[in-house]
């Protein structure tokens, strides 16, 4: 039998890591490429539960499966595009898709989030204001929902997790939805890897090269009058996070 005789199209999603952005994602996904059991489509982020335009007519899910080659029927089959998490319409439109499917979602202390979201827009030329004239500039710019302007300077409002994951929780029990805290990916890799392989079902990744993927480089560090006011603005969000979660988001005060 030849190897594609063992194959399968893919064609129904196991997994998807759906948030938040900026919260080592694109690391993830380079830990998946390395998992001999883990079948991931030809490009990240294909931004397919968040596109309208599929979405305005009856959806042809082929535009989806069409970027995954033949896998092992031992294989699990995701992809990664984070910002499904804050576009509003895509949990539902995900859980109607397959309504067993597992999420995971990596979440950033919203300060260092907002900041490191401003910096990548500089660095791609998309941002013309500093980093405070941006914030106060940012619900001007997102007041019209579904836009590319809402996606690229929700600088701020990418940061409320805890609605986002309300959204989630409409939809998905908590036994299909995996929480990572962006810091504990980042300081304990393996440990918090393994964990993540566990909620796939599949084996544990040996040998675990520590990597960082995506790394834009800093022009400036953020200055301690911009961090007091998102320290302002999150206040509240981080104390309802750590009541929802469980966690302790000590370190998101500092």
């Amino acid at each position: 039998m030849s190897i594609f005789g063992k194959r399968r199209k893919v064609e129904r999603l196991d997994f998807i890591v759906a948030g938040a952005q900026k919260s080592g994602t694109t690391s993830l996904h380079y830990f998946f490429k390395k998992h001999r059991q883990i079948a991931l489509p030809d490009r990240q982020e294909l931004h397919f539960f968040d596109d309208e335009e599929i979405f305005s007519r009856p959806v042809n899910y082929q535009l989806l499966h069409r970027h995954f080659r033949p896998a092992a029927r031992t294989t699990t089959a995701g992809e990664v595009t984070p910002s499904y998490l804050y576009w509003k319409p895509a949990m539902e439109r995900i859980w109607n898709y397959n309504p067993q499917i597992k999420l995971i979602i990596l979440l950033r202390n919203p300060i260092e989030r907002a900041f490191a979201h401003w910096n990548m827009q500089r660095f791609k030329d998309r941002e013309s204001l500093a980093f405070l004239d941006a914030l106060k500039e940012e619900p001007r710019r997102i007041a019209e929902p579904l836009t590319i302007e809402s996606r690229r300077f929700a600088y701020v409002d990418r940061g409320f997790y805890s609605e986002q994951l309300e959204r989630v929780f409409q939809f998905f029990s908590q036994e299909q939805v995996r929480i990572v805290k962006f810091e504990d990916f980042r300081d304990r890799k393996q440990a918090t890897l393994n964990g993540i392989f566990e909620f796939l079902g599949v084996k544990p990744l040996r040998g675990v090269r520590d990597k960082d993927r995506n790394v834009v480089p800093y022009e400036r560090a953020m200055t301690p009058e911009e961090r007091k006011y998102l320290s302002a603005v999150f206040s509240s969000e981080i104390a309802k996070l750590e009541q929802m979660l469980g966690w302790d988001c000590s370190d998101w005060k500092a």
